[in-house]
């Protein structure tokens, strides 16, 4: 028998245990990645909710003092209420044309063939990925084209059609995932195509548009390079940050960035606190 020359290492040996000290400091790493990405995402959000109680008189960028005024009276500050009135009005009126036609839009893909469907559903996508710069000049230039006057109205037109695109994405993923038997056994049971769509189709994709409608909203509220180039003197919340941060950013839009986040932070808890009672709900039934 020959003998194994001794630093020859068995086929079957162990590999060597990681020490605890490594094992440590790996355990570690995740969870002080994330504490990091978290402080450098926080910290605007923090300055700006910190700044908004800035007792400032004609720049928010040195700290003068602690005061709720800013709070008790924010539209003393010329202009933002009507800006931050115009980003409302604009965003709920884009997200509603935008919603209604993208989920139409959406259906109609999944649903039914028709010639060029391929090349619709490419097309759609040309928004999502062209830049908002090249896009909100040629919008700009199209309006130009036709003569029409800048202002509330063409904003809209170009929110709408700028968030058209993430309405059809999102609601579309939810049409293709849509059992068709569930429609069919609401025709067995003599339901009109009206009833199906309204009592069995509509519910069951109403999570997909709620999602779509909320992204659209946010993309409106927030966009800012689209809306320059097609506003004219009519200002939109954005914009007006815009202008305003060259002098500091008044506390007073301090008070509504803050108020904004506040409030989508309530309507995120709410949606889940909401959505885990119902699932216990169902897990007692069933």
């Amino acid at each position: 028998m020959t003998a194994l020359p001794l630093d020859r290492k068995s086929p079957s040996a162990a590999p060597a245990a990681t020490p605890p000290a490594r094992r440590k400091l790996v355990g570690l790493g995740l969870p002080i990645y994330v504490a990091l990405a978290l402080v450098f995402l926080l910290i605007p959000i923090v300055y700006t909710f910190v700044f908004s109680f800035n007792d400032s008189v004609k720049s928010n960028i040195a700290w003068r003092g602690f005061t709720f005024d800013k709070w008790l009276s924010v539209c003393n500050e010329p202009g933002l209420c009507e800006a931050f009135g115009n980003s409302i009005l604009v965003g709920v009126v884009a997200t509603v044309l935008a919603t209604a036609l993208g989920t139409a839009i959406a259906i109609a893909l999944v649903r039914y063939r028709f010639r060029f469907r391929s090349s619709i559903s490419l097309l759609l996508f040309l928004p999502m990925a062209t830049p908002e710069v090249v896009l909100g000049a040629g919008l700009a230039a199209q309006f130009l084209a036709l003569g029409t006057q800048k202002g509330i109205v063409t904003v809209i037109l170009a929110h709408t059609m700028f968030c058209i695109s993430f309405v059809v994405v999102t609601v579309k993923a939810r049409v293709a995932s849509l059992d068709p038997a569930l429609e069919e056994a609401g025709r067995d049971l003599y339901g009109s195509a009206a009833q199906v769509f309204w009592r069995i189709t509509f519910p069951l994709l109403l999570p997909g548009i709620l999602a779509a409608a909320l992204l659209s909203f946010a993309l409106s509220f927030d966009d800012f390079i689209i809306t320059n180039f097609n506003s004219g003197a009519v200002d939109t919340f954005p914009k007006f940050i815009y202008i305003a941060a060259a002098r500091g950013i008044p506390a007073e839009a301090n008070v509504i960035a803050s108020a904004v986040f506040i409030l989508a932070i309530l309507i995120v808890v709410v949606a889940q606190v909401s959505r885990s009672a119902r699932q216990k709900r169902l897990a007692r039934l069933s």
